[in-house]
């Protein structure tokens, strides 16, 4: 009997299912057809059932309820909406809900329905703007699976990420231009630089957390400084909310690399913040006294998990007119790397050039790095008319850590059969510590209803520091260390450097337009003025050990003796300063579904070194001062709302970096490193074409081309520095030119997405290369010859490729993603044929949140997932060092191998909090 209730109560169920009916449909905005996410969805008299608007705007609607006639939808700044299903609904189930902006005002404060640190917002943002741009929205970063801002540029189109000795970014190579041509801004302002040679900025100290949204500009107008040839890369940090808001978030972590080897530090107390040279005097006579009778030692542990924190806490007071937040994170986290490298000198053999590997070197790296960033923000609102914001931000970044390095000499001892081995052992410990402070105060006037004045006054400054930097070089003769140890006699090394730079800066601009029938025009003149002052010091003091044959355990128990006791103080101790006077004038002209721009921009500087040991028969100071005009042209067509057709021509510069002006003289084992004195800034002429579509308000396709043509570049190269010497420096090489188009493309159906990205880029240079050959009378002797490659840091091939599950239902987000990077030079070679190039690789990256009701979300990040390792290669192979049986070389590939180093893979869970 049982069995027939059961059967009763299925077919009762199923009966149910049937009558169910299944409404699907998709929300827009009624004003301009934008589909939108998230919005809320149910039946009025029945709101246990209940849905939201998929990534592409639409729904589905279950009602088991037959009586239920009035669907009703809500979604943030907009007018909420009721709708009766009539019978051709009922017939079709499909339903389009057209939503109209609230356009209410709480309080004062308009609520805007574009949200600018949304995904729709920074499409918006796309659309609008004149300039070639990609924009991440401050949500997009949040999901992804990255930490740094670093971290989220390689995910942008035609954008590789230059890596540190740990695998991480940290400075943008963009469109196939080095790091040079690309400029870095907070909140569209310049900011200062802690490198001790040269303008650029290290991505991988910001946090991605404190932005709203990060903007990479492609093209340049006259607004915009002069050297933004690759482009420039913005980071608007976080703005005031317009309702009080509090935001945590933790985070712990490990990285996989610890899993089978520990981690190596030092005691940090020990280390000298100052040099004797700087504390006593040049002349002063160090003892080992002075540097605690002894040096520091690596220490064996297991390290901690990482650890990363945020909050941010804003609100709007005073009748709205008085806004802030204040934001700060903090990161401690240890990363490793296992590095293979070979050391290697070019030689004739058998009448060719080849490159002979003379050292196998197997590296550990152990590094902690402590970060934290504090952000804050007030704006006053005077008036209607008035504004005032004022910005404060810095961030330091802390690394320390240790590199043991094991060599074995491959030149003609190297008979491992015979058990004949040439060991010797390396380790470096360090400290760098790096600070970014920026304070900017900006006003906002307009005086009537068509003219406007912006003025900026910002003061930036940065610096780092590398106290006591310590090497400590151990040698033995056979495999078997522990009985045929002794100290190098070469000796070993402590080292100090630290540098600052400092800016001063005000810009202005005032802006009137002009409406007319159909359109309207825009003027604007603008100037800025920037002082620099650069201070670096640089200090080195050998040491040598007593007996070479001492027996230790430890690295602290060597007697030491100093052997440079004044120091050796080389070229890197200078002083700069850099004075920069620009003016800008544009006209814009907007009439129907066409906008042109014409601008030109004029910069003067003035650049001036001064050293404190000049090379021999050279001057202690010396400038260079010059003016460039810069013009550009802007054609932009929109057929409709949703296309935009754009080609864009600009003039661009690239100064030489303050270091690299100085005639200074380093000498290398293999060459003498050379400045120049003479060395001019480049002249870049970029031509832009790109077609926009925004099918919606989420969705994207954007396909773009370049041209770049470079004038006077400034690359290494081999030249005559007179008569009787030559050198390896930077000089002018003549022209260079680039090229390439890229395609973007986002599209999301219900949960799902895909986001993806392809770069193609082909650069050419040409720059004259050593080699060896014969002369007449059968001598050996080195002859300089031309040779074309493409531009350091370009890879032909880029790729970027995301997928996206958001079930806003359920809270849940995911995102796996995947990087492809082709071959690329990453050093190029004095030599003949024997560049260094980073060969392919595919980086995999994934993340995941769930969100709750009660404004908690858990999360998970994970990098590096397939462990891809780091390879160098140059793309020619020499027999001898296949003959000789040398480590890891095979002539099956045809390349040498250089280095290869592994990263492992990391993870990180957190949770975050948003009231």
């Amino acid at each position: 009997m049982k069995r027939y209730w059961y059967l009763i109560i299925l077919l009762l169920l199923f009966f149910l299912h049937l009558q169910a009916k299944v409404f699907k449909g998709v929300v827009k905005d009624a004003t301009n057809g934008e589909l939108l996410v998230g919005a809320t969805i149910y039946f009025k008299d029945n709101i246990k059932h209940i849905t939201t608007s998929g990534l592409d705007g639409s729904f589905v609607l279950e009602n088991t309820n037959s009586n239920s006639e009035i669907i009703v939808c809500n979604y943030i700044g907009y007018k909420s909406l009721e709708i009766v299903i009539s019978n051709s609904n009922q017939q079709s189930n499909k339903i389009s809900l057209l939503l109209f902006p609230s356009q209410l005002e709480l309080k004062g404060l308009e609520v805007l329905s574009s949200n600018l640190t949304s995904d729709q917002g920074v499409r918006y943002l796309e659309k609008l703007s004149s300039n070639v741009i990609n924009i991440v929205s401050a949500r997009s970063m949040e999901l992804s699976p990255d930490l740094t801002v670093a971290g989220v540029l390689q995910r942008v189109s035609g954008v590789i990420m230059e890596q540190n000795s740990t695998g991480e970014g940290q400075f943008v190579i963009l469109r196939g231009m080095d790091k040079r041509y690309n400029i870095t801004l907070v909140n569209g302002v310049k900011i200062s630089s802690p490198n001790n040679k040269q303008r650029f900025v290290p991505l991988n100290i910001f946090p991605s957390e404190l932005l709203d949204r990060l903007e990479v500009s492609k093209t340049r107008s006259a607004e915009m400084e002069g050297d933004a040839t690759g482009g420039a890369v913005n980071m608007v940090m976080k703005d005031a909310p317009y309702r009080f808001t509090l935001k945590a978030n933790l985070t712990s972590g490990y990285s996989s690399m610890f899993f089978d080897r520990n981690f190596l530090t030092f005691n940090k107390e020990n280390v000298l913040s100052i040099a004797p040279y700087e504390q006593n005097g040049k002349d002063y006579i160090a003892k080992m006294e002075d540097f605690g009778n002894s040096f520091n030692m690596p220490i064996n542990k297991q390290p901690l998990p990482n650890i990363i924190a945020g909050f941010s806490v804003g609100n709007r007071i005073f009748n709205n007119k008085l806004g802030f937040i204040v934001a700060a994170n903090y990161h401690s986290i240890n990363k490793g790397t296992n590095s293979t490298f070979f050391e290697d000198e070019m030689r004739q053999n058998d009448s060719i050039n080849s490159v002979i590997l003379t050292s196998y070197n197997e590296r550990a790296y152990s590094e902690n790095q402590t970060q934290y960033g504090i952000h804050a923000k007030i704006d006053y609102k005077i008036s209607k008319n008035n504004k005032l914001e004022w910005y404060n931000f810095f961030v330091s970044n802390g690394v320390s850590q240790v590199r043991q390095s094991n060599s074995i000499n491959l030149k003609a001892t190297y008979q491992p059969d015979m058990g004949n081995l040439d060991y010797s052992y390396q380790t470096r410990m360090r400290i760098t510590n790096q600070q970014i402070f920026v304070s900017t105060l900006q006003g906002e006037h307009n005086f009537i209803e068509k003219l406007s004045l912006n003025w900026t006054a910002l003061y930036s400054e940065a610096g780092l520091q590398r106290p006591d930097q310590t090497f400590v070089n151990i040698d033995n003769l056979l495999e078997n260390f522990e009985d045929n140890i002794k100290i190098d006699g070469d000796g070993s090394d402590r080292r100090w450097e630290h540098n600052s730079d400092q800016d001063i800066s005000a810009l202005s601009k005032l802006k009137y337009e002009v409406p007319y029938k159909n359109g309207k025009l825009n003027m604007q003149i603008g100037s800025l003025i920037r002082s620099k002052t650069r201070d670096n010091f640089y200090v080195n003091y050998k040491f040598k050990p007593i007996d070479t044959s001492q027996s230790f355990e430890t690295i602290d128990q060597i007697n030491w003796k100093v052997y440079t006791t004044k120091g050796s103080v080389g070229p890197l101790t200078y002083s700069a300063d850099e004075r920069i006077e620009a003016a800008y004038f544009d006209i814009r002209n907007e009439y129907k579904k066409i906008e042109i721009i014409a601008g030109i921009r004029s910069e003067k500087t003035n650049q001036v070194y001064k050293v404190a040991y000049p090379k021999a028969n050279e001057p202690a100071d010396s400038s260079q001062t010059y003016t460039d005009f810069l013009p550009n042209l802007l054609f932009k067509f929109s057929p409709n709302i949703k296309t935009n057709w754009k080609l864009i021509y600009y003039r661009s510069l690239n100064r030489p970096g303050f270091f690299e002006i100085i005639p200074y003289q380093i000498i290398e084992e293999e060459y003498t490193e050379y400045g120049n004195k003479n060395l001019k800034r480049a002249i870049i002429d970029n031509v832009d074409l790109r077609w926009e579509f925004f099918p919606n308000s989420l969705d994207q396709i954007l396909i773009g081309t370049f041209y770049k043509n470079i004038n006077d570049p400034i690359e290494f190269a081999y030249f005559s520095v007179n008569q009787r010497q030559s050198g390896y420096g930077l000089q002018n090489l003549g022209n260079a030119r680039n090229f390439g188009f890229e395609i973007d493309i986002i599209k999301y159906v219900r949960m799902f997405g895909v986001k993806a990205n392809y770069t193609y880029t082909n650069s050419d240079i040409t720059t004259p290369k050593v080699y060896y050959g014969k002369d007449d009378n059968g001598n050996t002797k080195t002859f300089s010859k031309n040779q074309s490659r493409p531009l350091v840091g370009q890879a032909e091939h880029v790729a970027n490729l995301s997928l996206f599950f958001k079930d806003v239902n359920h809270g849940w987000n995911a995102q796996v993603s995947a990087l492809y990077t082709g071959d690329k030079i990453v050093i190029a070679s004095r030599y003949l044929d024997s560049d260094y190039w980073e060969k392919a690789s595919v980086q995999l990256d994934a993340s995941a949140e769930k969100d709750f009701k009660n404004g908690v979300s858990i999360f998970f990040k994970a990098n590096n997932i397939i462990n891809t390792p780091k390879i160098e290669v140059i793309k020619t192979i020499n027999q001898y060092n296949i003959d000789k049986k040398f480590p890891l070389q095979s002539a099956i590939n045809k390349e040498t191998l250089i280095r290869r180093d592994y990263f492992g893979f990391s993870f990180n869970f957190g949770i975050r909090y948003k009231l």
